[in-house]
């Protein structure tokens, strides 16, 4: 049985969340070059490469990708068969470590977080709390996905109920053009379907973690229905005209769906990270960091990364 305990799951959030606010993913990287290769406008194509430039330094110089460092977002998948040995609760542990990750003294992020945002609003000064997301699953390990989710992304987030024979894709390509430069575009799409208005909108988020892949699904082609839309809203996404300053360069949408559906009504909604039907369908875009964190072996992985540079 797995023990994980306090101290390795607090450590290994915030050494996560250091990491992620000044390194692009790999596949995120190779997804930029791809479209800076294949682009033909002289101020898209700099646009393009000012972000690799950009995303160069902040990895060399250990500092963040963006001046708005997100709001932490948090799905943790929890082995049935673990064993705590801890004093705080989970909630109470994530949040001790998006506290320790954005006041570490080498490296302080901007916090975004308000208290009583009704009222005073007066800025936590560490970013917590966080939005965590929990899942129980089969095993005897702890998984957390941690996303630095920009408020300008997270602002252009849209949701919507769509009748049986409105079309996803018409939705959201209507949706694009009234985002303009918010979200910090070029991004990537996440688009949630099927559920209630708060699932949809939590699987549109959730889906932007999954690696950038488009590339392998133009080769091998559509498998299921999912698919066949990633591959319709890519085209159309990127045949808009809107340019790679304005929301027109879109890495791959990503879909999540989910069984859940009301035979008289579609729920839609999507998310953009830093940068997803018959159903609720949420879409967020903007840009997304993601990591994983999971006891002792992610705290270990993360500070060999933060070690080596």
């Amino acid at each position: 049985m797995t023990v994980i305990r306090q101290e390795d799951l607090i450590q290994s959030v915030a050494d996560a969340l250091q990491y992620i606010s000044y390194y692009h993913p790999k596949d995120f990287i190779d997804a930029m070059n791809a479209a800076y290769e294949r682009e033909e406008n002289p101020a898209a194509r700099d646009a393009i490469a000012q972000i690799l430039i950009n995303s160069r330094m902040c990895a060399t110089g250990h500092r963040p990708i963006c001046q708005d460092t997100g709001i932490v977002t948090v799905f943790v998948h929890v082995g049935m068969d673990v064993r705590w040995a801890c004093e705080l609760s989970l909630d109470d542990m994530i949040n001790e470590g998006v506290r320790r990750a954005y006041t570490l003294p080498d490296n302080v992020l901007r916090a975004s977080v308000l208290a009583d945002p009704d009222g005073k609003r007066k800025n936590t000064g560490d970013n917590t709390p966080a939005v965590i997301h929990h899942k129980l699953v089969p095993g005897d390990t702890v998984e957390v996905h941690v996303a630095a989710k920009g408020g300008g992304s997270e602002a252009k987030s849209k949701f919507a109920m769509l009748n049986p024979s409105d079309s996803v894709v018409d939705w959201v390509l209507e949706q694009l053009p009234k985002m303009g430069a918010g979200w910090c575009p070029p991004g990537m799409l996440g688009i949630g379907i099927g559920g209630t208005a708060e699932k949809a909108m939590a699987l549109a988020k959730e889906a932007l973690l999954d690696p950038i892949d488009i590339q392998a699904l133009q080769a091998r082609g559509a498998g299921n229905r999912a698919e066949e839309l990633r591959l319709e809203l890519f085209d159309k996404v990127n045949q808009s005209g809107i340019g790679a300053q304005g929301g027109g360069l879109d890495h791959g949408a990503r879909h999540q769906g989910q069984g859940l559906s009301d035979t008289c009504r579609q729920q839609a909604g999507g998310d953009h990270p830093q940068l997803r039907r018959h159903a609720s369908c949420a879409l967020y875009v903007g840009w997304q960091w993601g990591g994983r964190a999971a006891g002792t072996q992610a705290r270990r992985l993360a500070r060999n990364h933060l070690g080596s540079g």
